[in-house]
């Protein structure tokens, strides 16, 4: 008798890729054919960062293993600390949930952790949006070592689904779904802009940027230094309202989390920080935004699907897929200004919004778990390396 998958465990280890997970969480917990875990680590866990697993818990979610990593030092001592910390409580999780498939987004660290915890379990893997490239961070490597790891790939562009077949995926196992964000972005309700104003304590009616800034872990230099820079650029713009969002966990983020604050500091009333919006407020404020200024993939996926410009700055993203809204620059205080003009010019925005976008179209969760249902658990730990043709003989 063919056995199919039917206990899926979503593991979620940070606000950011929650809110793009979020949306197949729902499908799946409401398939009755299906039961969803869910194993939570990372910053959720952290009250540094947020604490965003009380995030999880308000969205309705039943949590079935909490995975605390220790979050308090970013060295690289530290970071290989938390993964050992991880690795031991993220093997014993889902030995004890036993699930028909794990399922893993993106490139973290404590993602690389999680399939090496189900691999361990003998528990196929599932990942979401392998295939792309970040070429300035170590997540480059991390999301290529969770590919070769997974046994089923949903992508979210036809040229990172050729990119997992090239890495020796069967094709059957690789899926082009789209980007998972535009689910959350199709269904986001148009929030009266007052009552934006209001949540983000901004003055009525000023235009803001939306910033958000996290380390480039291959960069070099002083990561904070690089938000001063920033911040400096976009003092050009004395009008115009700043709402940053927090760094993530990568190592160096106390570095830029301090850069950040001092600039709040230095700039009061003008500069509101948040550790973390919620993936609706988030996107609420992207829609207005005059402009999304920073190096987070948001920028890259998000912001254009909303016809907003992206000012992406330095290597983080360096190598991904890009929609025409998106500009380049490097972390000089020169070139980001420039960049920042350029994205408000009401001609470049109009250029830029007739342009396709490359992610696809929203349905993305339902696309996903439809491809999970039709797939034969029998023999799937089993991988077999895919040649291109012409290679070997």
């Amino acid at each position: 008798m063919t056995k199919r998958i039917a206990t899926v465990c979503v593991v979620t280890g940070s606000r950011a890729e929650y809110g793009l997970l979020v949306w197949l969480m729902k499908d799946l917990a409401s398939d009755p054919t299906m039961r969803l875990q869910v194993l939570v680590t990372g910053s959720h866990l952290s009250r540094r960062f947020g604490l965003t697993v009380e995030a999880v818990e308000a969205d309705g979610f039943a949590i079935d293993a909490r995975v605390d990593l220790g979050l308090d030092d970013d060295t690289p001592t530290g970071v290989a600390g938390s993964m050992a910390r991880g690795l031991t409580g993220m093997t014993e999780a889902l030995g004890r949930l036993r699930p028909d498939l794990v399922v893993l987004l993106g490139d973290r660290y404590e993602i690389m952790v999680a399939a090496q915890a189900a691999m361990l379990n003998r528990v196929p893997i599932a990942h979401l949006h392998g295939g792309e490239a970040s070429e300035g961070a170590m997540d480059e490597v991390i999301r290529h070592a969770v590919t070769k790891m997974a046994h089923l790939h949903f992508a979210a562009a036809e040229p990172y689904r050729r990119r997992i077949i090239q890495m020796g995926e069967t094709p059957e196992h690789v899926f082009t779904v789209g980007a998972l964000a535009l689910d959350g972005l199709a269904a986001l309700p148009r929030q009266p802009r007052d009552q934006l104003e209001q949540r983000l304590e901004l003055p009525a009616g000023a235009p803001f940027f939306l910033v958000t800034y996290h380390p480039a872990t291959l960069g070099e230099g002083d990561p904070g230094a690089a938000v001063d820079r920033l911040a400096a650029a976009l003092d050009a713009w004395p009008g115009h309202q700043v709402v940053i969002t927090g760094v993530n966990a990568d190592p160096g983020n106390e570095s830029v989390a301090q850069a950040i604050e001092r600039w709040r500091a230095d700039r009061p009333g003008r500069v509101r920080t948040f550790g973390s919006l919620g993936h609706l407020l988030y996107g609420a404020a992207m829609r207005e935004a005059a402009a999304v200024v920073g190096n987070s993939s948001s920028g890259i996926i998000e912001a254009p699907f909303l016809g907003v410009p992206t000012v992406n700055i330095g290597i983080r993203q360096q190598g991904r897929v890009r929609a025409a809204s998106v500009i380049d620059c490097d972390e000089s205080e020169a070139g980001i200004r420039a960049a920042v003009a350029r994205a408000l010019d009401p001609a470049f925005r109009a250029e830029a919004a007739r342009q396709p976008y490359p992610f696809g179209t929203p349905g993305v969760a339902g696309r996903i778990a439809r491809a999970v249902k039709a797939v034969r658990l029998d023999g799937l730990l089993i991988k077999r390396f895919h040649d291109l043709p012409g290679e070997f003989g």
